[in-house]
């Protein structure tokens, strides 16, 4: 079976001069982050240390500035502009990894079909997050032919009602902004058809820098003078969410610097603000640690798949759910900070889920 791998790739260049590819810049520089030595980071990625120190004066005369700071007997460390170079790899990985490992699968499917060694793939449409990633990594470990899709919920659960897709990921606050968060969804899903598999709770929360410089300490503290605020994108349930809540407080979305600076993963908020570009920012416990974030819990939510009920005794549906209820799965997601795998695996009606009393679809998405 093919594995395509696609990486972000970045080059830097002034004015008409060459290119500089920060491939190997950047690994250098991430070294000296960590080791404090120039010799010892060139020998940790490959490099000599004389092409070492060449590639380090190319890039401090396209800068113009200095990338270290050197002294005897004090070792080598980075300067803000080197800091800053390793922050937006970080943000550009964060940014663009999940629409790379979309365009991936679609290759490695393409592929298998022109082939014949993957001909009937199951796709999985779901919104990016630590609980799937970790699936897909089990999925791929089994050599399961599963084409991805990373797009917000409610596009996946869109295409799960057209027949596009086998599995649709969406997650739904716990608590007082559960109905009407359910009704987004279960608006394109029937009972009749369609059931649940429990991926995970999880929470979400705000992400602010270490220490909490602006002492943030929830919502009505957005609007302060002097915070910056990064949103998710519309449509995605994150922001869904926050929607809820702000108009629950009420706080206007106007009166948030930033409110329409959108991000399109978890990751890629935690970068946003670890980098200090802004100040606070919405999205699940595991990004923060992931960044070296502060975390303030706002609220825990249910991730869940919506599927097709005919397709749960397909073979290759079986091997997914086999996975999702293996103790090992469920360990690993156990293991991710601000998850909870207690019920993964479950498979559960709409009713089961979300109560006896469906809200109308139509007057709850009103008031959204």
């Amino acid at each position: 079976m093919y594995k395509v791998i696609i990486n972000p790739h970045w080059e830097i260049r002034r004015d008409a001069g060459s290119p500089l590819d920060t491939a190997a810049l950047l690994g250098l520089l991430k070294s000296i982050q960590e080791t404090g030595s120039i010799a010892q980071a060139a020998q940790n990625v490959g490099l000599s240390y004389r092409y070492a120190w060449g590639l380090l004066r190319e890039a401090e005369k396209i800068f113009g500035n200095s990338l270290m700071n050197t002294g005897r007997g004090r070792g080598t460390s980075l300067t803000p502009l080197a800091d800053k170079l390793i922050w937006a790899d970080r943000r550009i990985a964060a940014r663009l990894s999940p629409t790379l490992e979309s365009l991936a699968s679609e290759l490695e499917s393409e592929l298998g079909k022109i082939t014949s060694e993957w001909p009937d793939a199951l796709r999985l449409d779901a919104s990016h997050g630590f609980a799937v990633a970790a699936l897909l990594n089990r999925i791929n470990d089994a050599q399961l032919p599963i084409e991805l899709r990373y797009r917000n919920s409610t596009d996946a659960v869109v295409a799960l009602s057209r027949g596009e897709c086998a599995l649709a990921g969406f997650h739904v606050p716990l608590g007082e902004f559960e109905r009407l968060a359910a009704a987004r969804y279960t608006h394109w899903l029937d009972p009749k058809t369609h059931c649940l598999i429990h991926l995970a709770v999880r929470n979400q929360g705000l992400f602010v820098a270490p220490g909490n410089p602006k002492r943030i300490r929830g919502l009505p503290d957005l609007v302060l003078d002097g915070v910056r605020f990064v949103n998710r994108q519309e449509g995605s349930g994150t922001r869904m969410l926050l929607e809820l809540m702000l108009a629950k407080a009420p706080i206007s979305p106007n009166d948030i610097t930033g409110f329409e600076t959108a991000e399109f993963t978890h990751s890629a908020v935690a970068a946003y603000i670890a980098s200090g570009m802004a100040d606070v920012g919405v999205g699940v416990q595991t990004a923060a640690q992931q960044f070296g974030l502060d975390f303030i819990p706002l609220v825990s939510e249910r991730y869940f798949f919506a599927v097709s009920t005919a397709s749960l005794e397909t073979p290759l549906m079986q091997q997914v759910i086999a996975i999702l209820q293996s103790s090992s799965f469920r360990d690993a997601v156990n293991q991710l900070a601000g998850y909870d795998a207690s019920d993964t695996g479950k498979i559960l009606s709409l009713t089961e889920a979300f109560g006896a009393t469906q809200p109308n679809p139509k007057s709850a998405l009103k008031s959204l």
